[in-house]
């Protein structure tokens, strides 16, 4: 298939005045793809009886996203609206619940998944991590219609699933189910908390890098521990990892210390981590200390961004909107000028974002992969800070939505 994206706008580089960026240079492009990959960018490309074209009215042309962390397999989105119950005993209420909810939930899962993926396609995601329950109540039938699900859009989209042992790996004692998920796809081993759920750092994390070892798959670890009990977690998981050569296979998710830490033990951490290319993932929490992400990633930490839900038993509040969630990032950690709000694209698009720190154009090139996003904004500094709304997604050089009249969210 050809696509060929006329009139797009493309970010060239900075202005400068007084040694700062003022303002984003953008110039017209057309940008042609065939089979999935970007093809040819110029001024003017002819059209052709084959092609498909998409006249991008001056939309500005932007990465396409990532959702790295999100729990499909247990949502209430695309049914009736359901608030959460009170918390009374911690995250032990929630698995409480989770013995008679997801055993319910079983009729409808899979087509509520499929609203969860849609809703991703629609706001610029071409890639899903998706967190999968593991349990003594539902077995291993959460990966099969996760997986079931995220093949259904296969043709749209990339995915990972995570075999999540939600009520511990231990303290649930699901390791045979484990290895019966990852056999059946699983791409990672999940975990969770492993001193406050499996009550055994050691072994929980020992347990879980083994598996990611006999199955050749990543590892992807819930760590929601404050202060120096996360700290350890952090140094122990490390360690394991190091043990295991599965070095940048690891993600710690949540990482809620990494906002509690500060100085000489946040530098030392720092170390620790890139040493062995463990990477992290945050919902951007906004009732709690955040980590310091642009410092993180200043000092070579990859950092991406997840949502954890959209609306479930454990929140109502997730938006799936990657936009919205840069912009939350961009107030909470007060980055209002030009260059600092282009520098977050990069958190929400798997690293990519169109050009470097210096000005330099580095994105669209000739060969790249076809997932991008026409986003009505002069640049993705306006597109961020103004939540501008998303006109078209290409992903594998397919348009995989479109919006004929999307609505003005303000200029």
């Amino acid at each position: 298939m050809t696509l060929l994206i006329q009139n797009c706008t493309l970010e060239t580089g900075f202005n400068v005045v007084n040694q700062q960026v003022v303002s984003t240079k953008t110039e017209r492009y057309d940008v042609l793809i065939a089979d999935g990959i970007i093809s040819n960018i110029a001024k003017e490309i002819p059209t052709t009886p084959e092609m498909m074209v998409i006249d991008a009215q001056h939309a500005l042309l932007l990465p396409a996203l990532k959702e790295m962390h999100i729990h499909i397999d247990k949502t209430y989105f695309g049914g009736p609206w359901q608030a959460c119950t009170p918390i009374t005993n911690g995250i032990f209420t929630r698995f409480e619940e989770e013995r008679t909810l997801l055993p319910n939930q079983l009729d409808t899962a899979y087509e509520r998944a499929c609203h969860v993926i849609e809703h991703y396609l629609a706001q610029g995601h071409h890639h899903i991590r998706s967190h999968c329950n593991v349990d003594p109540y539902i077995g291993t039938k959460h990966i099969e219609l996760t997986k079931k699900a995220l093949e259904t859009y296969q043709d749209y989209l990339t995915y990972e699933i995570v075999a999540f042992p939600q009520h511990g790996l231990l303290r649930s004692q699901v390791l045979p189910l484990m290895k019966e998920a990852l056999s059946m796809g699983a791409t990672h081993v999940g975990g969770v908390d492993p001193s406050t759920v499996d009550r055994d750092v050691d072994r929980s994390l020992a347990t879980i890098l083994e598996l990611a070892v006999e199955f050749d798959a990543g590892v992807d670890v819930h760590l929601h521990n404050r202060d120096s009990l996360g700290e350890y977690e952090f140094y122990k998981l490390a360690d394991y990892t190091k043990q295991a050569n599965k070095h940048h296979q690891v993600t710690i998710s949540h990482g809620m210390a990494l906002g509690d830490l500060a100085g000489e033990a946040l530098e030392n951490m720092l170390e620790t981590l890139i040493s062995v290319g463990i990477d992290v993932t945050t919902t951007v929490p906004i009732n709690r200390p955040t980590m310091p992400i642009p410092y993180l990633v200043s000092q070579g930490l990859k950092v991406s961004l997840g949502h954890d839900s959209l609306t479930d038993h454990w929140s109502p509040f997730g938006t799936g909107n990657t936009i919205d969630k840069m912009n939350v990032l961009a107030q909470r950690f007060g980055l209002s000028d030009e260059l600092r709000l282009s520098r977050i694209w990069q958190y929400g698009a798997g690293g990519l974002s169109p050009l470097d720190e210096s000005g330099q154009q580095t994105w669209p090139y000739i060969g790249a992969a076809a997932n991008a996003i026409l986003v009505a904004a002069e640049s993705s500094a306006h597109a961020i800070a103004r939540k501008r709304p998303i006109t078209h997604v290409i992903t594998n050089g397919i348009c995989a939505y479109q919006q004929s009249n999307p609505i003005d969210q303000g200029e």
